[in-house]
């Protein structure tokens, strides 16, 4: 078993604090983060539990919201240590170092000055990751995403491969010339070059090789088929193999010298390696809480437990919730009842949330929830019997109980106790659970204990601070229904258990008057209080739903007003700005008539006045059949792509491309593409002629066609580097004037040439904003995503 388990250890894996660390380093992406989460453990002080609720609830609400670049972290703990002492990493370990330094960068952006506000503890923490850029480039240069090197690595290994390409091409020709040799033909086996011992060599018949000289390299198996390296080439395969050592020589330079500067740069790779595993296990926490649709607990040192609508996290489908209180009014439960109703899951529910709340996991129960932070968690649940040490149930118990009893204090230990007093004689076992319970309860300890003894019934209605509770079962069919009711005692039910079972009625009715009048009335009275709190809970859930249904009416009511009171303001604000427009405008006009007037002579200016009115007429007259001419973005007109609109802000018209939550993209004279607001369009309503030209020739109706046929994927695979740049070059064309948002260019990893070839294209491409590799789910590097100007 290695080392001693101590009691607080113990007690966690009773209550299998073990499986839900299990489940949370499955959320993880790195194998210091699944550490991390493996090792988890509860924290007793507050600070410390508290600011690790705030970290998990920072990283749940950030993963909602965006995606968090967590791929590409790789465990190099090895790898730097070793660069640090001199040795030279594989091209795997340089390609691993690569990956988490850019991990450890794009972290650093995302939960950068953007995120402070809405995460102050995790942007804190990517604070200090170290951004390394020259090393960054000069390794994803050198080393390709499959480990390979590449021919950027260094000018030398460039002009070694292309040696190297042009040697094996000059042999290939000598070599197929051979071979399309009607002579040569017949003494070949077949018309193909192969290699042998990194020699190009041909394979030759066994019978004609006198005809066919060369060196000698390899033969089949049969020994009919000799691979001859013919005499034409073997100066040409001597310098290839020369070339080829040079490029290895190269190589392992290239590999010493990145290695060194993974050295330099070991202590501070070695503390982002410590800051990736941290912000990992915080997403993996975020993650785990919305999988158990968890809530971040209010943490305490008072002792004060409130868990509502509580559910243990590893019980599977429909779950009962618990609600249960501890520290205030009593900080002893009594928890009485008949088997199978849902006790001990209570008992195991509360320790376990516990256990999760000081180690910075949200705890699956409602908002609201309050947890203490506890110096000490002490459980004895279930027959922890051992065979080989002779133990009964009872014993068993007790070895349990005692170190509990020393450890637990006072109010900062919780202590969880199932079958209190059980496998012993029912007096004396009622007795001693009795004193127990009395001692914790003196101390102040924070208790909840199951029995099946009525004595502790008792004890807890008798003693101030001590409180009964039971799990509620069905009044007809007895069934239980997992609910926790607090204050009320359980009720053993054996009678009406028995007769059910089908007991004779005779044996149960003489087994009534062997009980005790006090014992029998109690149980009456126990049914009854049962009965009226079944009555309460009903009631209390009516007018929670209730009050939440108003609550929520209240809500979107509040915000209509709000929105009206913004839309109307919104107006307002138009209006006004459009009466002084028309103000402006009247008032320069008013000005240039009266200097007309006062220039022209006498006998113009009747002439004058006359074309002013006219031109007032026309004005009025055009502004009483605006509606008949323009219909809006609001109730008169639905703003839909390839409508003709206007655009009142800069005095153009234009056609509507594409219409998302209110915001429409137009496309005015000049191929010019804007964003604007719908409620700032209105449309244009034309003759048949003018509509009719414009939905035949318009570079609008173009692209609004264009955008409806166009795939936003384009697949190169199979292609070779011209054809799929033409490929490229046009298709991004195409998908600028559809006003494509991205687009994926689908390479495939194969050598990296052609993904190579396309990056190069569109780092200078007109119609390109950005670029990436695809993540995770995306295709990889198999996949470039590209981001396309508007």
């Amino acid at each position: 078993m290695g080392k001693t388990e101590n009691l607080q250890e113990k007690s966690a894996r009773i209550l299998e604090f073990d499986k839900i660390r299990k489940i949370l380093a499955g959320f993880t992406a790195s194998k210091p983060g699944e550490e991390l989460a493996l090792s988890l453990w509860p924290s007793t002080v507050l600070e410390k539990a508290a600011r690790a609720q705030k970290e998990t609830t920072e990283a749940r609400e950030l993963w909602q919201t965006g995606r968090v670049p967590l791929d590409g972290i790789f465990d190099l703990r090895v790898a730097a240590e070793g660069a640090r002492r001199g040795k030279v990493l594989s091209p795997e370990e340089l390609l691993a170092t690569g990956s988490t330094l850019r991990a450890a960068r794009l972290l650093r952006g995302v939960l950068g000055e953007e995120a402070e506000e809405r995460a102050p503890v995790l942007s804190a923490l990517a604070a200090g990751l170290t951004v390394f850029p020259q090393l960054e480039k000069a390794l994803a240069q050198a080393i390709g995403p499959d480990g390979e090197i590449r021919d950027e690595a260094s000018p030398v290994l460039r002009n070694l491969r292309r040696q190297a390409r042009m040697l094996q091409n000059n042999i290939r020709e000598r070599l197929d010339a051979l071979t399309r040799s009607g002579e040569a033909q017949k003494y070949l086996q077949e018309a193909l070059v192969t290699i042998r011992n990194g020699r190009y060599v041909l394979p030759v018949k066994q019978e004609f090789r006198q005809f066919i000289p060369g060196i000698v390299h390899d033969q089949s198996a049969s020994g009919a088929t000799l691979f001859i390296e013919p005499m034409a080439v073997v100066e040409l395969n001597n310098k290839l193999r020369q070339v080829e050592a040079g490029i290895k020589e190269e190589i392992e330079r290239i590999l010493a010298e990145l290695s060194r500067q993974v050295g330099e740069a070991a202590a501070g790779i070695l503390a982002n390696q410590e800051i990736l595993a941290r912000l990992d296990l915080a997403f993996a926490k975020g993650r785990y809480s919305l999988s158990i649709r968890g809530a971040e607990p209010v943490l305490n040192t008072k002792g004060l437990i409130r868990l509502l609508q509580a559910r243990h996290p590893l019980l599977e489908g429909e779950v009962v919730p618990i609600d249960l209180e501890l520290g205030g009014d009593f900080h002893v439960l009594v928890i009485t009842g008949p088997n199978t109703g849902g006790k001990t899951v209570s008992l195991k529910t509360t320790g376990l949330l516990a256990l999760m709340a000081q180690a910075g996991l949200h705890i699956p129960a409602r908002s609201g929830s309050e947890m203490p932070v506890f110096t000490g968690i002490y459980s004895d649940i279930g027959d922890e019997q051992s065979i080989e040490q002779s133990l009964s149930t009872f014993s068993s118990h007790m070895s349990n109980i005692v170190p509990i009893m020393e450890a637990a204090q006072d109010q900062n230990s919780l202590v969880l106790l199932d079958e209190l007093g059980a496998g012993t004689d029912p007096a004396e076992g009622a007795a001693l659970a009795t004193a127990i319970l009395k001692t914790l309860h003196r101390r102040g300890v924070r208790t909840v204990a199951t029995t099946h003894y009525s004595e502790l019934k008792i004890f807890a209605y008798n003693t101030p601070g001590v409180e009964n509770a039971s799990v509620d079962f069905a009044p007809r069919t007895l069934q239980p229904t997992y609910r926790l009711l607090t204050g009320v005692p359980g009720q053993s039910n054996a009678f009406v258990i028995a007769a059910r079972l089908g007991l004779d009625k005779a044996i149960i009715t003489q087994a009534e008057g062997l009980l005790a009048p006090d014992t029998r009335n109690l149980e009456e009275l126990l049914g009854q209080i049962a009965e009226e709190k079944r009555e309460l809970e009903t009631e209390r859930e009516k007018a929670a739903r209730l009050r939440v249904a108003l609550e929520k009416k209240e809500k979107e009511y509040t915000e209509k007003l709000a929105r009206f009171g913004k839309e109307r303001e919104s107006l307002l604000r138009e209006a006004r700005e459009e009466a002084r427009d028309l103000v402006r405008e009247t008032r320069r006009e008013m000005e240039n008539l009266l200097r007309r007037l006062r220039e022209a002579p006498p006998e113009e200016q009747s002439d004058i006045a006359n074309e002013a009115r006219r031109q007032l007429a026309g004005r009025l007259a055009g502004i009483e059949e605006a509606p008949g001419l323009f219909a809006g973005g609001g109730p008169s007109g639905e703003i839909l792509p390839g409508k003709t609109v206007r655009l009142s802000h800069l005095d153009q018209e234009g056609v509507v491309l594409e219409v998302i939550y209110g915001q429409a993209q137009v496309q005015v004279e000049g191929g010019l593409r804007v964003w604007v607001p719908c409620a700032g369009l209105v449309e244009v309503f034309r003759g048949p002629e003018r509509q009719d030209r414009q939905g035949k020739g318009g570079i609008g109706q173009a692209a609004v066609k264009k955008s409806a046929t166009i795939s936003s994927r384009l697949d190169l695979r199979g292609m070779n580097v011209e054809e799929a740049l033409g490929a490229v070059d046009k298709y991004l064309d195409e998908a600028f004037l559809a006003g494509l948002p991205s687009a994926v260019l689908i390479h495939g990893k194969g050598t990296g040439a052609l993904r190579g070839a396309v990056t190069r294209l569109l780092s200078g491409h007109p119609q390109v904003k950005s670029y990436r590799l695809g993540g995770i789910g995306e295709g990889g590097l198999g996949v470039t995503v590209v981001e396309l100007k508007k």
